[in-house]
């Protein structure tokens, strides 16, 4: 397990594949083997590439718990093992706090549970809150890891 305690944004985008603007974390404040925190403000930032003309609308809170889950994945991979490419198959008894994000005051916090999961699949409990604890977005996600995309080659 890495000794990586907490990291900034760019530390943060050098374990996700998100770059940029895309790169909604910006710090890792924990996390063990089945859980990691980390918190934001890019909720607020009015260039957030999530954001639409009617804000940075609630469902986006399922993008920001699924950064935590990949930088979980690479934080707990084993030592000179890259991390698994995955990708997020299904949310389960999401509910919403809110209806925009871009209007919660102060850093949101982002937590992912690791509740079960092997080398192909792993399930995670997700909330994220505002900075005064204040329930934004909860649910469970699957994410699928080593998964090749099929082919289009030869189909029409």
């Amino acid at each position: 397990m890495s000794t990586v305690q907490t990291l900034d944004r760019a530390g943060i985008a050098e374990r996700i594949p998100h770059r940029g603007s895309m790169c909604l974390l910006e710090k890792l404040e924990s996390w063990d083997a089945q859980r990691i925190h980390c918190s934001t403000t890019t909720h607020r930032d009015a260039g957030n590439p999530l954001r639409t003309a009617s804000g940075l609308l609630a469902p986006n809170a399922i993008e920001y718990a699924a950064q935590a889950m990949a930088l979980h994945g690479g934080l707990t991979a084993s030592a000179g093992q890259a991390p698994s490419a995955g990708y997020l198959a299904s949310v389960r008894t999401v509910r919403f706090g809110v209806d925009r994000l871009d209007q919660v005051e102060g850093a949101m916090q982002v937590h992912a549970h690791r509740l079960s999961g092997d080398e192909r699949q792993v399930l995670y409990e997700f909330s994220v809150q505002g900075a005064d604890g204040r329930p934004l977005a909860q649910g469970r996600a699957v994410v699928v890891l080593n998964t090749p995309l099929a082919s289009m080659e030869g189909t029409q």
